[in-house]
């Protein structure tokens, strides 16, 4: 089964690799005006082309492409003569950091407020957190973003607005520098995995295992946690999932407002200097991840719902 799954995940790559590619050289740009700039001569321009390969059909280009990816090189930048793997080592732990920490945030939040609004359904919390989390859906990220830069950084000056300091260098300045777009991207999915889990979390209060357990004299907060829990996360494991791959979208929008130097930033940048090769490179490596991560969900749903093993 595993073997199988394997199988799938490398046919998703390939495919979703080939369609980045043919997506990319259909972009109204050329690469030879990242290194010539706008006045690049037809004959430069030529030359770019055979350089890397863009005078050859598409599949002959991707066959060259992923050669060299399966030996780890994802290609040099047109702009900077930085390889793309050197600037993704420098710029993907950024965006993978602010991406966990949020996703973090989001179901520590989620989990307990879904749990306990379906306990004491239709009562105050239960109100309360239904109104939170729809405003909440309903703000929009950068809205939200600049509301907090407001009131956390320029009223309060308890967080940072902008800038970055790495993990290594300072680790409680790395937090703070990290809490603010952290909770920015966190906030609409928190709010998405509480209404998700609070619902799935009513309907197994009313199975009859839960019932027995309950008629047993079990104690209600082993009821809530050890016996209606777990059947009632296997929803929230694949939200939580596609989650971290809208994140990893959304960290584009967040770096930028915060002069945060992740791979979104890099990505921005890179488009608007038209250097393909550093574009290929870091979308290719954010699809794999994020392909990765549904693998590694349905693994976990195979953890949590035996009824997936026997079938």
């Amino acid at each position: 089964m595993l073997l199988r799954r394997l199988g799938q995940l490398v046919i998703v790559l390939l495919l979703v690799s080939f369609l980045t590619l043919l997506m990319l050289r259909l972009l109204p740009v050329d690469p030879a005006y990242a290194i010539y700039g706008q006045n690049a001569t037809k004959a430069q321009v030529a030359q770019v082309h055979h350089q890397l390969g863009l005078d050859q059909p598409i599949l002959v280009q991707y066959g060259h492409w992923l050669g060299q990816v399966l030996t780890g090189n994802l290609g040099t930048s047109l702009r900077t003569g930085q390889t793309v793997t050197s600037a993704l080592a420098t710029t993907l732990p950024i965006t993978l950091e602010i991406v966990i920490i949020a996703e973090l945030i989001a179901l520590a939040v989620a989990i307990p407020l879904g749990v306990y609004s379906a306990y004491r359904a239709d009562g105050k919390l239960d109100r309360a957190v239904s109104a939170a989390s729809s405003g909440m859906v309903a703000i929009p990220g950068f809205v939200l973003a600049l509301v907090l830069v407001y009131f956390f950084a320029y009223m309060w000056r308890i967080f940072p607005a902008t800038g970055w300091v790495s993990l290594t260098a300072d680790p409680i300045e790395n937090l703070r520098h990290v809490i603010l777009p952290a909770v920015t991207l966190a906030a609409v999915e928190a709010a998405v995995f509480t209404r998700v889990l609070r619902s799935d979390v009513y309907s197994t209060l009313r199975e009859n295992f839960v019932l027995a357990a309950r008629a047993q004299g079990m104690p209600t907060a082993n009821v809530l946690w050890r016996t209606a829990f777990r059947p009632s996360s296997l929803s929230l494991t694949t939200l939580a999932g596609v989650s971290l791959g809208r994140l990893i979208g959304a960290t584009v929008l967040v770096e930028i407002i915060f002069s945060l130097p992740g791979a979104g930033q890099l990505l921005v940048q890179s488009i608007f200097a038209n250097d393909i090769v550093l574009v290929q490179g870091v979308v290719i490596v954010l699809v794999a991840g994020v392909v990765l991560i549904n693998f590694l969900v349905d693994l976990l749903h195979l953890y949590l719902d035996p009824r997936l093993r026997a079938a």
